[in-house]
């Protein structure tokens, strides 16, 4: 799987595979037309042999043997002939898991190859400064907890680790006796570099935010979880801040080139939208589905002049 992973993030390996889903595109046209002038001849083409190669070999495989490219082509035919017989049936009609399907196909086709490839570093900083927001690494805390359970203390729990409170004022992260006078935790009692989420999940909500706003240094509290009350010592607390470009270069890079593709989904899409009358009925308010079903979307096609 990493090896895989290592091959589709090459810009190389991305544009054998768009250019297989591309040739997939017009054999898929072209062999439907033959379905249709000749539906009971198959033929596999030395086209289709190349297709087949493609696709294993864009696994990250090797050249298939002479026994492998036996069994992919008997697949071929297998999947050609329940294809067919699909259609035949009209199972293609009026599914909306195949309707899904293929206007997936249909977005995969719309990625131009020219947004495969490479930015320039000028383009990567100059894009990473517009967008620096997005790379911000959040806040993060290092603490240690002194525990009061309402299960073993009741109504006390809160007092009793109020007064704790008072006798820790000036004692170190190091003081012993506070363990004792606390009670045994579930979980550990220190945690190391912990985002607000992660304090959240496991404390809750309001314990990450009254967490957050501790001067480090001190044992402080008492600040309630969804577990009691607890004493905290907060070691130091990393702000927000958003990375230099060099610590982030390959996140940038991902995301400007998903961020190039978005655009060329979105332009191939509203040139295919300039061909179709689109006609939507004037109230787009969530129908009342007990008084029957709610009135069909109309499309309707327009040839273009």
């Amino acid at each position: 799987m990493r090896t895989i992973r290592r091959l589709l993030g090459e810009p190389l390996a991305q544009f054998l595979l768009l250019g297989l889903l591309l040739f997939a595109g017009y054999h898929q046209l072209r062999d439907d037309g033959a379905v249709r002038a000749q539906p009971g001849r198959i033929e596999v083409t030395a086209d289709d042999l190349r297709q087949i190669v493609l696709a294993w070999m864009a696994q990250g495989r090797a050249a298939p043997s002479s026994d492998e490219m036996k069994s992919l082509v008997e697949a071929k035919v297998r999947e050609e002939i329940l294809y067919r017989e699909a259609l035949t049936l009209g199972l293609d009609k009026d599914d909306a898991i195949v309707r899904r399907r293929l206007a997936q196909k249909m977005e995969f086709l719309f990625e131009d190859v020219a947004a495969l490839r490479d930015p320039t570093a000028g383009e990567l900083e100059r894009w990473f400064a517009d967008h620096s927001k997005r790379f911000t690494l959040p806040a993060r805390v290092t603490f240690r907890v002194l525990y009061f359970s309402p299960d073993r203390r009741g109504a006390r729990a809160r007092d009793d680790a109020e007064q704790v409170r008072r006798i820790a004022g000036g004692k170190s992260v190091d003081w012993t006796e506070g363990a004792a006078l606390a009670d045994p935790f579930m979980f550990q009692d220190y945690y190391g570099d912990r985002t607000r989420d992660d304090v959240a999940k496991a404390f809750g909500p309001g314990f990450a935010e009254a967490l957050f706003s501790v001067t480090p240094g001190a044992w402080t509290g008492p600040i309630e979880s969804g577990y009691g009350w607890h004493l905290v010592w907060v070691d130091s607390i990393m702000p927000a801040r958003v990375p230099p470009f060099d610590e982030v270069e390959k996140d940038v890079r991902g995301a400007w080139i998903e961020e190039q593709r978005a655009q060329v989904r979105e332009k191939a899409l509203e040139a295919m939208k300039s061909h179709y009358d689109i006609t939507l009925p004037a109230d787009l308010s969530v129908p009342d589905l007990a008084a029957g079903a709610s009135p069909p979307l109309a499309v309707s096609a327009v040839v273009p002049q």
